[in-house]
């Protein structure tokens, strides 16, 4: 569905990133949903909820984990690792799809719509459906559900409908389509959850606000082992919530670098060009009809041919470096982690592993490297073997 064409609200920029270009009805409930978000977010009442829930359901806090077996490999920087693969549900995701259902039940919504690549968020999203008791629908590339399959299985057993989108390429950003256009269509009775730190204002702000716990902590717990903050924050890149999340609480520590790392096949902000997607506007892959551009990455979750207006401009304003890594990088960061700390990492966020690996050879061992480990990698294990075995 094209939103290109309809006007934009002057609100929710970073930069020249961001804004709402969304149908007018659309945009009634955009407006809606910020002042709501607004209204609660700084809630004593909310914020207490929301905190008991991610300590008591997610298992916050999560640990920082200095993989001193890594670091003794490289012989470099040290390597500290933000362990979001032991949350609930096996990722970060879980962080956002509780602050949103939160708000979500304040709205007085009983039907709850999601897109998911990799599935992690749409896991997060029954979970917290599940949970609260409200109807659950999640959309997904058919063949996202493909190669997460069991992932599928794990919605459907949580009580989630999924569906599978057959359009386009059968990915993430089609799924994004299909997920936008029901909330064109239900509008008065959905709250669409978002999972990304994408899509039109108020959901980049808001992903961001219920993501950022993340630094949130690793400052402090870094701060405490260390006595200092890090050389480097590192994280996998796709539409960017898990790295807006660990970038958050250091955009303005000046001397921390922070760096996304995005795969080789899908590089968004290394490669694209300013435009509008989903109803905002980034840093986006476009072919040579200024469509979308098809994307691959062995990742599901980082396959998407924009990215968060907030990294669009982190980057063009140079605070955070965004680089590249193959899928086979991947694949032998998703191996090396998995033998010599024993955590096996999503492929997500094995891009970020394989790019400290390098970047740690090359600084001192006085360095500290933070990097998110934004899931683990029991989803991806079949897939992985599949394609060793190939």
């Amino acid at each position: 569905m094209s939103m290109e064409r309809l006007s934009v609200e002057s609100k929710g920029y970073f930069g020249e990133f961001g804004g709402s270009f969304v149908p007018e009805d659309l945009q009634v409930v955009m407006n809606e949903l910020e002042e709501q978000f607004n209204r609660y977010k700084d809630d004593p009442e909310f914020i207490a909820e929301f905190k008991y829930y991610l300590k008591e359901y997610v298992g916050r806090e999560n640990p920082l984990t200095f993989a001193e077996n890594l670091t003794k490999q490289n012989q470099g920087a040290k390597i500290y690792l933000k362990r979001e693969d032991l949350n609930h549900t096996g990722a970060h995701k879980i962080n956002n799809a509780i602050g949103q259902i939160l708000l979500a039940k304040r709205m007085g919504a009983k039907r709850i719509i999601a897109e998911t690549g990799a599935g992690q968020h749409g896991v997060a999203t029954a979970t917290a459906c599940a949970m609260f008791g409200m109807e659950c629908i999640i959309y997904m590339g058919k063949l996202d559900t493909e190669r997460q399959a069991l992932n599928v299985f794990r919605m459907e057993l949580l009580g989630a409908k999924v569906v599978p989108v057959d359009k386009g390429q059968g990915r993430l950003k089609d799924a994004v389509d299909e997920a936008l256009g029901d909330l064109v269509q239900n509008y008065k009775n959905t709250f669409y959850l978002l999972g990304s730190a994408v899509g039109p204002h108020p959901y980049p702000t808001m992903v961001k606000h219920f993501q950022a716990i993340i630094s949130e902590e690793s400052k402090q717990q870094i701060l405490k082992k260390e006595g200092k903050l890090p050389t480097a924050v590192i994280a996998c890149a796709g539409g960017g919530s898990n790295a807006i999340g660990a970038f958050a609480h250091y955009i303005d520590e000046k001397d921390v670098r922070l760096i996304g790392v995005e795969p080789a096949e899908a590089p968004t902000l290394t490669e694209g060009i300013p435009a509008v997607i989903h109803g905002f506007k980034c840093l986006t892959l476009l072919d040579e009809n200024g469509e979308p551009k098809p994307t691959y990455s062995i990742a599901a979750g980082l396959d998407y041919p924009g990215v968060g207006p907030e990294h669009s401009h982190l980057k063009t304003s140079r605070r955070a470096e965004y680089v590249t890594v193959t899928g086979q990088e991947a694949l032998e960061a998703f191996q090396f982690l998995s033998k010599t700390e024993g955590i096996i990492p999503a492929l997500e966020s094995s891009h970020a592993v394989a790019y400290a690996i390098k970047l740690a050879k090359e600084l001192s061992n006085e360095d500290i490297l933070i990097v998110n480990l934004s899931g683990r990698g029991d989803k991806d294990v079949e897939q992985v073997f599949r394609m060793l075995k190939q």
